[in-house]
């Protein structure tokens, strides 16, 4: 019976990554994307009666915390390594906007709709913090495309513009935003073990969680970044077994600095993203930009048909049945309501197309991130109703990637043509 199982779980990952493969050539260009076809294979495969047993979160938590973590810092490697624009505080401007006012708005506002279905205070806080962070792994469609755009005679301006605002805002928010939710999971996992009162936690979290962990990540990312740039770009591959791996040294590049991060207790999600605009402009118009960036879209592609075929396979198995009609109603406000609304609050004074900030604003795309976060928060600390919690969660994710995915590509071309 085991050795059944396994052949029926080997012939439906089989398929799964069958389906990265082949059906990017059908729907690249149709109002729908990938991961909603791997959500059904999962739901069809631990639904009908062949026997495979469904994946349970909360049973699984440790697993569903390192694969979701797994899939996120590869994404965050490629997010990083397509992005031509040059760091800076007036180039990333609708960045730092979707950071400071869009993201702590949106925590506030699913936090309160938490409170309002009746959460405790720690369990409504992690709510928020989980749908925090848009995601980089499913929001392909509405990113910017690949490196290859800016040279090093480019002036900012130049590198900047061929880039439109909407995709770098999605694709730079995502980047930077998986690892800035880490505090606020961290706020959420400190009032569950100490409690309301500010004087038992918020000290220590302010100066470690808020402090210490981000700019160890950001130091560690540049020095990793820099130091992997160098032996990246040191020699070229030029016999048969180099040609053969050429890109590797992406996926290399994740595992080390996000391990090393981690190690000395920083955060790895910006870690990683930093070392990826680290390795990306270091030679920014060296061909072998696009050979990194390849495999580690290729890497992010299959992380992602697995997560979402497992993620289909809890749904499956009943992860949404603790939905009652108030949550699922916060879940859609969530999604059409607190994250547009608070785009748009984010673009006030923005000086863009009216049409875009709104776009922007809509596309706020959650996924794998929110899995991650839930999974950390529930494994490092006990939250009342994380049943529930994870109904919503999961609800919120399923609209998002039905909504925005068929959504997304049509909106994009929209704007293009209207551009142009």
């Amino acid at each position: 019976m085991v050795l059944e199982l396994y052949n029926i779980g080997l012939v439906v990952v089989g398929i799964a990554l069958f389906g990265v493969a082949v059906l990017p050539r059908f729907v690249s260009d149709r109002a729908i994307s990938l991961p909603i076809f791997f959500v059904v294979l999962g739901l069809l495969a631990f639904g009908l009666p062949i026997g495979l047993p469904p994946p349970d979160p909360l049973e699984q938590g440790t697993t569903t915390e390192h694969l979701s973590e797994i899939g996120v810092i590869v994404a965050l490697m490629g997010v990083g390594l397509k992005i031509d624009r040059l760091p800076g505080l007036r180039a990333w401007a609708s960045t730092w906007r979707l950071l400071a006012i869009t993201m702590p708005l949106s925590i506030v506002g699913a936090a309160l709709l938490g409170w309002w279905l009746g959460l405790v205070v720690p369990t409504a806080i992690l709510l928020g913090a989980c749908i925090a962070p848009t995601d980089p792994v499913l929001a392909s469609e509405v990113q910017v495309r690949g490196p290859g755009m800016g040279t090093e005679e480019e002036s900012l301006e130049e590198a900047a513009g061929k880039q439109d605002e909407v995709r770098f805002a999605l694709t730079s928010e995502a980047g930077l935003n998986d690892g800035l939710a880490f505090p606020f999971t961290n706020m959420a996992i400190a009032i569950a073990l100490f409690g309301l009162a500010p004087g038992n936690w918020v000290g220590a979290w302010l100066l470690v969680d808020f402090g210490y962990r981000i700019v160890v990540g950001v130091v560690v990312g540049v020095v990793l970044g820099y130091l992997t740039a160098r032996a990246v770009f040191a020699t070229e591959p030029d016999t048969p077994v180099a040609e053969s791996v050429q890109g590797l040294e992406a996926i290399a590049g994740t595992l080390l600095v996000y391990g090393a991060t981690e190690i000395v207790g920083g955060y790895g999600f910006i870690a990683v993203f930093v070392a990826a605009l680290m390795i990306r402009n270091y030679e920014r118009s060296h061909e072998y930009n696009r050979s990194l960036h390849e495999v580690s879209e290729f890497a992010e592609q299959v992380m992602m048909a697995l997560i979402m075929l497992f993620f289909g396979g809890a749904i499956a198995g009943g992860l949404l049945e603790p939905l009652t009609l108030p949550a699922l109603v916060a879940a859609v406000v969530i999604v059409f309501v607190v994250r547009p609304l608070a785009g748009l609050v984010g673009f006030l004074g923005f000086d863009r197309d009216p049409v875009e900030r709104a776009t922007i604003a809509f596309f706020g795309v959650r996924g794998i991130g929110s899995f991650y976060y839930l999974a950390y928060g529930l494994n490092h600390a006990a939250f009342p109703g994380a049943d529930l919690l994870w109904a919503i969660v999961g609800a919120v994710v399923l609209i998002s990637i039905v909504v925005h995915g068929i959504t997304a590509t049509p909106a994009v071309r929209w704007l293009e043509a209207r551009a142009s």
